[in-house]
């Protein structure tokens, strides 16, 4: 594992994008932030602690998914990937790295939802702890997803769309801002095959919301697993 190159890589396109380009920041918040307006409006707010902790998934598991789009056009336009092919810097280098600048990316974000959290009073240090795990491993599997499309993807012009309806899709159909009892378990099941699912079943049950559903902790840990090895073996590294 090359580590200063994930280090510098996610520096530069975590960190330094924050500064550069502010107007990124907002509207990757805009999307959880309004969702978090309509359901606390439409429930009265009696699912705004459902819609904080889900604003935390959503926000992230966004940024990974849309930055398909960012990634498809380092490979295609900008032959990014081809810098590093002759290098000691393998495809997991830069997965990782790219991963680690998404989570950087985030984090204005995840501030300002900590902050309202706080408010709320719906943090407890065991639920912290539980959510910062659940978050990890939700960056790296919606990340995985973000790599495997953008490989696959063969002109830049395809993948803005695309990153644009897979972030919807699977950021606010799950149960991200809701609870998962609204939905009958044969749909909770089909839903769970993006990782916001179970990351959000989870989150529900470490803070107390909504009951245990351990099958979503063995789904949400081999799905993981699986995305990253697919990501790892798909990914063009090297153009033909």
């Amino acid at each position: 594992m090359n580590l200063r190159f994930i280090v510098s890589l996610a520096w530069s396109y975590g960190f330094r994008v924050i500064f550069r380009g502010p107007s990124y920041i907002i509207s990757s918040m805009s999307a959880p932030l309004t969702l978090l307006f309509i359901v606390s409006i439409l429930s009265h707010g009696t699912l705004i602690n459902y819609a904080l902790v889900g604003g935390f998934l959503g926000l992230i598991a966004s940024v990974a998914l849309s930055s398909s789009g960012d990634a498809a056009f380092m490979r295609l336009q900008l032959r990014f990937q081809d810098l590093y092919v002759a290098s000691k810097v393998s495809p997991s280098d830069y997965m990782i790295g790219l991963t680690l600048s998404y989570v950087i990316f985030s984090l204005p974000g995840i501030i300002l939802y900590a902050i309202l959290g706080a408010i709320f009073h719906i943090f407890t240090l065991g639920a912290v702890l539980a959510l910062i795990g659940i978050m990890c491993f939700l960056v790296v599997g919606t990340s995985s997803i973000s790599f495997i499309v953008s490989s696959s993807i063969k002109h830049v012009r395809n993948v803005w769309g695309i990153a644009g309806i897979m972030s919807v899709i699977m950021t606010v159909l799950p149960p991200t801002f809701y609870p998962y009892e609204y939905i009958p378990k044969w749909a909770l099941y089909a839903l769970s095959a993006t990782p916001v699912t179970p990351a959000a079943v989870l989150a529900q049950w470490a803070f107390g919301l909504s009951p245990p559903m351990i099958n979503e902790l063995y789904i949400f840990v081999i799905e993981t697993i699986i995305y990253f090895s697919m990501a790892r073996y798909l990914t063009r590294w090297r153009e033909n």
